[in-house]
């Protein structure tokens, strides 16, 4: 989050509490500034903000709140949730100093048991906004999936809400997961191998339209992200679950909002690259190195946008992978 810009008001209210779950160590944290009431105001999204990791892009947290509330300058207001596993209340301040926010709420939300209780499904669904922080994309999948949380969020979608996150809390946005449940996997391991024992995979954690037939990933251009992200989308098509799939990667200081209508704009440093496999791969087996030919690849800088309904059929640059081997830089 970047604070130089931060300017809070002094008579803000904070607030620290621990709800009790049905575990006999299990615990929720919540960190409270602003107005404990629900303020409720008619919504205009849904709407997504999809966060490469890094400096948080603040126009982009933003134009979630205003995608909400539907306006920019409006007197209308709106209650912000942030949602994660380990941590504390450093998006509070920051996020409740943005223009139309009434509260912001962070929930630290460790078990499966914590994510199923009243308490925290009530706290979510009063919410207009919801933001995963960065973390572990695991924990998320293990700890939320099936639970009142999890719920939660898909009411606040329904009503016209935005819901987004950064790092791990993007990741698990899309149709197709990359969980990291075994551990993480470098370029070079998924193009040797892309049945390797860290390549493990979730579907269906949350359906928002959008990102149907989409897998994200993070931090991208900084730590050489595009040799995972082509194997990932080779190995959802060769596994039979679509015969199609886009990968998109966002670099860090770099958000990728999507408005109801599916377009998604670039915010901040950029860019972000939409990585589309558009037929089976040629090899794609355990033990082998991958070989696909003809990746599209769009490169969208900051400003730029790409429509994640229609997918555009021009555009965009090739490039293959034969025995492991990119055929020419993918950037």
């Amino acid at each position: 989050m970047m604070f130089k810009d931060l300017r809070v008001a002094c008579g803000a209210l904070v607030t620290a509490a621990v709800l009790v779950g049905t575990g006999a160590e299990a615990k929720v944290t919540r960190y409270l500034t602003g107005n404990a009431a629900d303020v409720n105001p008619t919504l205009y999204g849904p709407a997504l903000n999809l966060g490469g990791g890094g400096p948080d892009v603040d126009p982009a947290i933003q134009w979630m709140i205003d995608q909400a509330r539907g306006c920019t300058t409006c007197a209308t207001k709106v209650d912000v949730v942030v949602i994660r596993a380990t941590g504390t209340n450093g998006y509070n301040a920051p996020v409740a100093a943005m223009n139309g926010v009434d509260s912001v709420e962070t929930l630290v939300v460790p078990s499966y048991n914590d994510a199923n209780t009243l308490e925290v499904e009530t706290a979510v669904r009063n919410a207009e906004v919801v933001f995963f922080a960065g973390g572990d994309q695991c924990d998320y999948i293990t700890y939320y999936s099936g639970t009142r949380l999890q719920r939660a969020v898909d009411a606040v979608w329904a009503r016209g809400g935005t819901v987004g996150g950064t790092s791990a809390g993007a990741m698990v946005q899309g149709e197709h997961i990359y969980n990291a449940c075994s551990g993480s996997v470098y370029s070079d391991e998924a193009l040797a191998n892309p049945y390797n024992r860290y390549m493990t995979f979730s579907k269906d954690f949350f359906l928002w339209p959008q990102m149907d037939e989409v897998i994200v990933d993070t931090h991208f251009g900084q730590r050489d992200r595009m040799g995972r992200l082509m194997a990932f989308v080779a190995r959802r098509i060769r596994d039979g679950y679509d015969a199609t799939v886009m990968g998109l990667g966002i670099n860090e200081g770099t958000s990728v909002v999507v408005d109801r209508n599916g377009l998604a704009t670039v915010m901040g440093a950029g860019p972000a690259y939409f990585v589309q496999g558009t037929h089976a791969p040629e090899r794609c087996e355990p033990g082998v190195a991958l070989s696909y030919t003809d990746y599209r690849i769009w490169r969208v800088d900051a400003g730029g946008q790409f429509n994640l309904w229609t997918w555009p059929t021009s555009g965009y640059y090739l490039r293959s992978v034969n025995n492991g081997v990119l055929s020419a830089s993918p950037y």
